[in-house]
């Protein structure tokens, strides 16, 4: 049964609505009750308009909103007078529908409300939940989904066979229960339940207390499902590493992609049943479901238990793909009406027996999301197979779903995406100076980014910086150093298991020593090479690796220097390993070019600001060098630019921004100075 978490002290806290705030945040807590961005919830309050008259208000969920985050702020108020004349009409079309209802709103500056809204409006209770839940959609899935329930609930529940939400469901619903006025629930076929109750902590219990019913009547049907698949004991080393880049190789054809792994016990028994494939390919257990999974997942056939190796899951993977896009283009085709436009054909979930679930999105939110409702589904399907056999809408409902103008209308809401939507940075030296304004700027570019430091509290502090701006998911910190080649390829492997693949990598991480050739040691040398010079090529040679598998070529930039093409005292050592990088750079524009792998330099110089290397040391050298105060030294370096300034970080991130993305997509083997202009180190 689930967990009553209604909890007096916390409801008196949160009063909004008559608690209509507070319950639905519970609702949402609990995903098998509601899934993400699923259902809707609603309370019908005495209000005053503007004219200090009292009327009925129905307050519902907003479109587009959570129901487990939404405030009070989140809901629509409409004039519930106004809306239940709609009862009598005989049909009504979507578009008749939204511009009616934007005459009846009470509360201004309140978002668009649900699709459903009359469906609340037409129930004649104070409070009405709309939720999803499993162990109801399973018996709504059956194939006498109908007969199945009215074991259940009787003459309790009334029935509405599937149809798209909208005007004719409500009505249906509206009708059903004044003709069952006795009835305490509505079973949607293929879709959903409504409850209802005249407070909210009542609607709330008896939400619960009709789902437990359903989850009671499927646990006692439950049947052995034999296993089709034997999971192996262990699986090929670095399989995941090898598979992601592939698969997002693969879905990215119309815009990148982000990629979530999941091996969970859970998902690995559920592909481990025999006759799974079948039951995944009979379409979407949901329309909330549908939209975030598309109608069904790729489903790859791969037998490591038989001995199949990473090579033929990778053929099938291929093969799989291209098989998924020609049906979905024929889908599309049988179904579509003039004026529609075909959206990324690409699958939303993969599903392979002994390894696990791979979900794809436009962001990792995105890919979360999908994750999230696929659990669902799996609930669902276990559920409905428990029973019987899991049905499910068919191609026309599922389309009718996909492309319906309103979905199409929430999606057209969203702001457009930046320059590096769905893209994967990785930036070596990215907590601090140069390397963390780098990392904030490309996630301002609606990039994910990976900091690689050997200082891993500042690299989370740099992360934590992105994600409270951008939100979850949107940074990773980890520990690197660039010298140790076994230490680098395990994070390069960290960003590709985070987000499945990486674009574009900044490497920058650095040291600087100064001093007369006769004061280095061998240490010095050997430590500012190793860092400089090896490290660059490290982390180069473990990008190209993922990139090469990947397929989608990718962006290179070295933070160098100006000393790589100027000649100062008292820096030789630094000056010969940048000017190693920035030739190295050029190699490899060369050696990636056909791949699509771009390689360009950025040269800065005097960059103090917030800089490691300047405070370990750099700082003291180069003003004794030029034989001044430490103090004098940003003053000094102002002065001898062409442009009479002084370079900070941001100034280099905004360069790195530029070559990082499309807006630098015809240049490789290119160096860009960011120094205010040192004549000297002007580039010929």
């Amino acid at each position: 049964m689930p967990a009553n978490l209604w909890n007096d002290a916390e409801a008196a806290r949160l009063p909004a609505l008559d608690g209509l705030v507070y319950r639905s945040n519970l609702l949402g807590r609990d995903r098998t009750v509601c899934n993400i961005f699923g259902g809707n919830t609603s309370v019908k309050l005495t209000e005053q308009d503007h004219l200090g008259r009292d009327v009925e208000v129905l307050w519902v969920k907003g479109s587009g909103s959570d129901v487990l985050t939404i405030t009070e702020q989140g809901f629509a108020g409409l004039r519930q007078a106004e809306i239940l004349p709609l009862m009598a009409r005989d049909e009504m079309s979507d578009e008749e529908m939204v511009e009616y209802l934007s005459h009846t709103v009470h509360a201004l500056d309140r978002p668009r409300q649900s699709i459903e809204t009359l469906l609340h409006g037409f129930t004649p209770a104070v409070h009405v939940d709309h939720t999803h839940p499993d162990s109801v959609i399973s018996l709504a899935c059956l194939p006498d989904g109908k007969a199945e329930c009215a074991k259940v609930w009787g003459d309790r529940m009334v029935w509405v066979d599937y149809i798209r939400p909208g005007f004719t469901l409500s009505k249906w619903i509206g009708e059903g229960l004044r003709a069952h006025p006795h009835a305490e629930c509505v079973v949607m076929g293929k879709h959903g339940l409504v409850t209802w109750g005249e407070s909210s902590l009542s609607c709330y219990e008896s939400t619960l207390s009709i789902i437990a019913e359903a989850e009671d009547y499927v646990a006692t049907r439950r049947r052995t499902i034999s296993a089709g698949v034997s999971l192996p004991d262990v699986l090929p080393s670095g399989i995941w590493a090898r598979v992601l880049p592939v698969v997002r190789g693969l879905v990215s054809a119309r815009r990148p992609a982000v990629l979530k792994r999941d091996d969970s016990p859970e998902v690995l028994a559920f592909l481990a049943q025999a006759g799974i494939e079948a039951a995944t390919q009979i379409g979407a257990a949901c329309p909330d479901h549908l939209v975030h999974t598309k109608r069904l997942p790729l489903f790859v056939d791969w037998h490591p238990d038989q001995g199949e190796d990473i090579e033929v899951l990778l053929e099938r993977l291929r093969d799989g793909m291209d098989r998924f896009v020609a049906d979905y283009e024929e889908y599309f085709a049988a179904n579509a009406a003039s004026g529609d436009e075909m959206t990324d054909p690409y699958p939303r979930v993969i599903l392979i027996p002994g390894l696990g679930m791979i979900n794809t999105g436009a962001d990792a939110n995105a890919a979360d999301i999908s994750n999230q409702l696929y659990y669902r589904a799996i609930d669902v399907i276990n559920g409905s197979q428990a029973v019987d056999r899991f049905v499910s809408l068919t191609p026309e409902e599922a389309f009718g779903i996909e492309y319906w103008p309103l979905e199409l209308y929430k999606l057209s809401l969203k702001p457009p995406p930046r320059e590096l939507a769905g893209r994967v940075v990785a930036v070596t030296g990215g907590g601090s100076g140069i390397g963390r304004a780098t990392a904030l700027r490309l996630a301002a570019d609606d990039a994910h980014v990976a900091i690689l430091d050997i200082n891993i509290d500042a690299a989370h502090e740099t992360a934590v910086a992105i994600e409270e701006r951008h939100g979850t998911g949107r940074a990773v910190a980890l520990r690197c150093d660039v010298t140790d080649a076994d230490a680098v390829d395990r994070a390069m492997e960290e960003v590709v298991l985070a987000y499945g693949g990486i674009d574009i990598l900044v490497s920058n991480a650095g040291v600087a020593i100064a001093a007369a050739i006769e004061d280095t040691t061998d240490a010095e040398w050997q430590r500012t090479m190793d860092i400089l010079a090896k490290g660059y090529f490290q982390v180069s040679r473990a990008a190209f690796r993922v990139w090469k598998g990947q397929g989608m070529g990718g962006s290179l930039i070295y933070v160098v220097s100006k000393n790589a093409v100027y000649a100062g005292r008292n820096a030789s050592v630094y000056s010969a390993a940048k000017a190693a990088e920035l030739h190295m750079a050029r190699c490899l524009a060369e050696e990636g070019g056909a791949a699509g792998i771009r390689v360009n330099c950025v040269l800065p110089d005097a960059v103090i600001q917030g800089s490691g290397i300047w405070d370990a040391g750099w700082r003291e050298a180069r003003a004794s060098s030029y034989g001044i105060e430490e103090d004098e030294l940003a003053e000094f370096y102002r002065q001898r630019t062409t442009l009479k300034v002084n370079v900070t970080p941001d100034h280099i991130a905004e360069a790195i921004s530029f070559l990082a993305g499309p807006r630098a997509s015809r240049t490789t083997g290119g160096t860009l100075t960011v120094d205010g202009g040192v004549p000297a180190a002007f580039v010929r």
